[in-house]
């Protein structure tokens, strides 16, 4: 009796050992792009290598798609380390202070949305918006985010509406804004007369819409978006090992053929001026 009482306090003590080595890593991809669960698992599992190694501890990878789901979990800081697209969500966090910045994904430290209309459309500047129905991809996407500091800035009043009003009579002195899901519908919505402006920031819509004779009334400024962020709770120290070791990625053949899988050029250091600055202008 006494051997199986010892034995049990031993596997719960190893269980216990074990459960806080763990590092729990969460990926949160946009949600205005199409990928399958397994395709981002697949893609972020060499990742989750290095941090291992980096940190020697085991790493548990948890997909998170719904940002109020992300949004949950930060707030209880069950996540030890999360990869965030949604920047308006991680500088949140980041503002908080329940997590710190550990790193960018180079390529996407300057992400810029773009307002396409038609060639006719008259026009000129951001002002022109009032009378106009503007439609952006997921209203809790970082790119409709953007938009809404865009004419917070330009002190454009706006109304949200269902996509079906955008052929109702509409105020001259609003800007109507309706949503569709995916990024690269946004010119179809243009393109059939439902809005006269539309908001993306792919490179791929954006390409195929000016090669095809398409307009761009304006961009907006840059934001740093797929970041890696860290709960407060975790020691500097290791924070800065991860950190080290996202950056040094490129250095070495192991490093660069995990990049390859995950389809990123690398990593960079956060830089704190651009986390205030991009925290004030979303209205965080």
């Amino acid at each position: 009796m006494f051997r199986s009482l010892f034995a049990c306090l031993v596997l719960a003590a190893v269980a216990a050992t074990a459960s806080a080595q763990e590092l729990v890593f969460a990926v949160t991809e946009g949600v205005t792009y199409q990928a399958t669960p397994k395709e981002i698992r697949d893609k972020f599992a060499p990742i989750a290598d290095v941090i291992a190694k980096a940190t020697g501890r085991h790493v548990r990878v948890v997909l998170v798609p719904a940002y109020d789901d992300l949004r949950a979990g930060c707030a209880k800081q069950e996540f030890d380390l999360a990869f965030v697209h949604p920047a308006h969500v991680s500088l949140a966090e980041i503002k908080s202070g329940r997590y710190k910045p550990v790193a960018w994904t180079a390529g996407f430290t300057d992400y810029t949305v773009a307002l396409l209309m038609e060639p006719s459309q008259p026009l000129k500047s951001i002002d022109d918006l009032k009378g106009r129905t503007l439609v952006t991809p997921d209203p809790d996407s970082i790119t409709a985010a953007m938009v809404r500091a865009m004419l917070r800035v330009a002190k454009l009043p706006t109304i949200e509406a269902p996509p079906k009003a955008a052929t109702t009579p509409q105020d001259p002195g609003t800007v109507r804004v309706i949503a569709t899901r995916y990024q690269d519908a946004v010119p179809f919505y243009i393109e059939n007369g439902f809005a006269q402006v539309g908001a993306t920031a792919a490179k791929s819509v954006i390409k195929a819409w000016t090669d095809k004779g398409g307009k761009i009334l304006v961009q907006s400024r840059p934001v740093p978006i797929k970041q890696f962020i860290a709960s407060s709770k975790m020691p500097a120290e290791e924070q800065a090992k991860i950190r080290e070791a996202l950056i040094g990625m490129v250095q070495n053949k192991p490093g660069r053929d995990a990049l390859e899988i995950v389809g990123y050029k690398g990593f960079v250091a956060p830089e704190a001026q651009v986390e205030s600055a991009s925290i004030a202008w979303l209205g965080l």
